[in-house]
């Protein structure tokens, strides 16, 4: 299989291909993804919860970060490497140039930023250096305690338009991919038909040109709960390469996200 790049997820895009993205923080479960066929795999600032036991994900550093995307790097040969911009790591955008090319230089082959308008700058100035960005708006759990928890956004009006004038913008300023996280259906399905670049959705409905969830989520081993968006694949098959191929096969025909992991 050829190596997926974004000009790959514009083309599925283009095509109504459906493509699936998982989060991944080692070498051994990025290679088990990446030869199931995942196209995406993202080095979330989750790992700060699910490997290192906080309660957000604020704790993570870009340290943290660089060093599970070279440990993940060393597993893929085909899937887009996508690693988080942890909390605080991209403030200022030479702040963000700085931090990027370090993740960038631990073998990311693009960054994920949280946030709208204020990001523009940096977006542009990355994508002039050569370093691919991937937005990510809606629920933005860097900011978890300016929305007072993990809820979902976008349910009312304004905030509806603020989210899509941001996709929009942030595309404009030369983001190649956005994820959105926790907003109603109707409101990820706008923003999908709105933009040329491809949308990947968590918690956003099935009308996203791409799925993301956690592996622990999709393994049944999230320690707490697992998020009303998620699916426990591995309690559906019974064995892990099963569960990524069925995540997989789910999302391409379309029947996950269900109505039971969409917010309306």
């Amino acid at each position: 299989m050829s190596k997926v790049t974004s000009s790959t997820l514009i083309k599925f895009k283009q095509e109504g291909k459906k493509f699936t993205a998982l989060t991944a923080y080692d070498a051994s479960f990025a290679g088990a993804f990446d030869s199931e066929g995942v196209d995406v795999l993202l080095v979330g600032d989750s790992l700060g919860m699910v490997l290192q036991g906080h309660n957000d994900t604020l704790p993570v550093t870009i340290a943290d970060i660089a060093y599970h995307t070279a440990c993940v790097k060393r597993g893929v040969s085909r899937a887009l490497l996508v690693a988080d911009m942890p909390f605080m790591s991209y403030t200022t955008p030479e702040q963000t140039m700085i931090n990027a090319a370090i993740l960038m230089q631990a073998g990311a082959s693009m960054v994920k930023l949280e946030g709208g308008h204020w990001l523009l700058e940096s977006v542009k100035m990355l994508t002039e250096r050569g370093i691919p960005v991937c937005a990510h708006l809606g629920l933005t759990p860097q900011s978890v305690h300016v929305f007072g928890g993990f809820k979902v956004q976008g349910r009312d009006a304004d905030n509806a338009q603020r989210i899509l004038d941001e996709a929009k913008a942030l595309q404009e300023a030369g983001a190649q991919l956005l994820v959105v996280e926790c907003i109603p259906a109707p409101l990820a399905k706008a923003i999908t038909e709105a933009l040329t670049i491809p949308v990947i959705g968590i918690g956003a409905g099935a009308d996203t040109d791409g799925q993301i969830l956690v592996m622990h989520d999709v393994l049944g081993i999230s320690s707490g709960y697992i998020p009303r968006f998620s699916k426990n694949y591995l309690k559906q098959t019974g064995e892990i390469r099963s569960a990524i191929r069925a995540y997989i096969d789910e999302v391409a025909n379309g029947t996950f996200p269900a109505e039971e992991h969409t917010f309306n």
